[in-house]
């Protein structure tokens, strides 16, 4: 269905969001749960989520190594090979950029 889908609420999937570091130009910190429809997968919730206040587009778009390193559960979990997983209730989903330094 994806997000804001058409079921009814008894349908409704939370999903937690975390979304930490320099990406691209800008510093995230984002520690969201949202609130979804059941069947929603991961592309659509990527895709979509700007409707949310997630930016998961922006983050993979401006740092594309993260599409390879997203976290979902604690287990690395490439967007191109689960794009089309739906999401269940409780999943967390952690995008952290990487830190350098000396």
């Amino acid at each position: 269905m994806g997000l804001f889908g058409r079921r009814g609420a008894g349908d409704a999937i939370r999903v937690h969001v975390l979304i930490r570091g320099r990406i691209g130009e800008g510093w995230y910190d984002v520690d969201e749960t949202v609130k979804l429809a059941a069947g929603t997968t991961l592309a659509e919730l990527i895709a979509r989520g700007d409707q949310l206040g997630l930016p998961l587009r922006a983050a993979v778009e401006d740092s594309p190594h993260l599409a390879h390193t997203l976290m979902w559960n604690g287990e690395r979990c490439p967007v191109a090979e689960h794009g089309g997983r739906a999401l269940a209730d409780g999943d967390e989903l952690f995008l952290l950029a990487p830190l350098a330094g000396g």
